[in-house]
């Protein structure tokens, strides 16, 4: 009978393996300082010793040895760059590696803890973190809290994915909301004014569009946290001394004494919530939320249907000129007036503010009436 198939991600992670052991040794032949070579040279023997752990798992899969693994095109490209450029170079890609199989391994853990790769893929997940917390000293240097850095974190993905959700669902929902209430409207008032139906749809339309953009952004942000979270209780769990001494690291960056930062380290890591509480304050910069996704969305909605009624509003009236210049001088007025109270939260000057969101109201204007009296002009 032929062998099983060998999985695509063990090869993967044999490959990944037998990469980085390549570009340790590239930095080690091109590093002027004796120290750090060495330092290369360790790792790239430790590096060598997980090749062999995947070889052999593939073998007791398989049966067969698997082939000598080469460098990838991409790795001898990359120590061709670190000979050209400096060893320098390839820190951060090499640190951000060993991020990703942390992140990896402790998965593979997770998904069989006590069968044929959990233990190993543990063991791995150590090292890639002890080989992460070595790169990031020589990386920034002697400071201690940069010793604390761990990759495969992502909490600043939140913030992104936030802006991401928030930017292109307001940009859909707003635009499909104006077009269909405009096409409502014509169908029941023919004869109406459009500048007011427009404004009324979109305010609709708006309000909508941001209150469904909070509550999506919201939400996507609490999720990548969570993920975080556990996956940093999983470290505690599985890597207790590893996470004690980034503990004392992160107290001896604060200023305490190293003896002191020791014993309260060990003090908290007797218990796994707190020391989950110190991780995720200190290393991830995660604080507890104070907010939800549907308060996100009924707050955002309901700020973005007042402040969009306000230019129509004296449209309802009337649509003389008079009313028109009266919509443009309320506008205005609400733009420094919004701006302004930006200061109580900025600490900046009640004028300065004011006159910020002032101009850009007023840019806005000018760039939508222009591009509006263009489109008439060519439709």
């Amino acid at each position: 009978m032929p062998p099983p198939p060998v999985s695509p991600r063990w090869l993967h992670h044999l490959q990944d393996e037998a990469d980085a052991a390549h570009l340790y040794r590239t930095l080690a032949k091109h590093e002027a300082d004796s120290g750090r070579a060495g330092i290369y040279r360790e790792l790239a023997g430790v590096e060598d010793r997980h090749v062999e752990i995947w070889r052999d798992l593939i073998t007791k899969e398989t049966g067969t040895p698997p082939a000598a693994c080469r460098p990838s095109i991409r790795a001898r490209l990359l120590g061709w760059l670190a000979g050209r450029f400096g060893t320098r170079f390839l820190l951060p890609l090499l640190l951000e590696e060993e991020g990703r199989e942390v992140k990896s391994y402790l998965s593979l853990h997770r998904g069989d803890p006590g069968g044929t790769t959990g233990p190993a893929a543990l063991t791995l997940a150590r090292e890639s973190k002890a080989h992460a917390g070595r790169l990031a000293k020589l990386v920034h240097g002697s400071d201690a809290r940069g010793m604390t850095i761990e990759p495969w974190h992502k909490t600043g993905a939140g913030g992104f994915l936030r802006n991401l959700v928030y930017g292109f669902n307001d940009g859909l929902t707003a635009n499909f909301g104006l077009m269909a209430g405009m096409v409502g409207a014509q169908e029941a008032l023919p004869g109406g004014s459009h500048v007011v139906l427009a404004g009324l749809a979109g305010m609709v339309a708006d309000a909508l569009s941001m209150g469904s953009s909070g509550y999506l952004a919201a939400k996507s942000e609490r999720e990548v946290y969570d993920y975080e979270i556990a996956m940093e209780a999983d470290e505690i769990q599985l890597m207790p001394e590893l996470e004690k001494e980034e503990l004392r690291l992160i107290y001896r960056a604060k200023g305490m004494a190293d003896e002191d930062a020791a014993r309260l380290a060990e003090s908290v890591m007797q218990d796994p919530d707190r020391a989950l509480a110190e991780k995720v304050r200190e290393e991830l910069g995660i604080v507890a939320a104070t907010s939800t996704p549907m308060r996100e969305a009924w707050v955002t909605g309901i700020a973005t249907a007042f402040g969009a009624f306000i230019p129509v509003a004296p449209l309802l009236l009337s649509t003389a000129p008079w009313a028109i210049w009266t919509t443009f001088g309320v506008s205005m007025a609400s733009h420094f007036l919004v701006g302004a109270a930006r200061s109580l939260f900025t600490g900046r000057g009640i004028m300065r503010s004011g006159m910020d969101m002032f101009v850009v109201g007023l840019g806005v204007a000018i760039v939508g009436y222009f591009v509006g009296e263009w489109l008439v002009g060519i439709l």
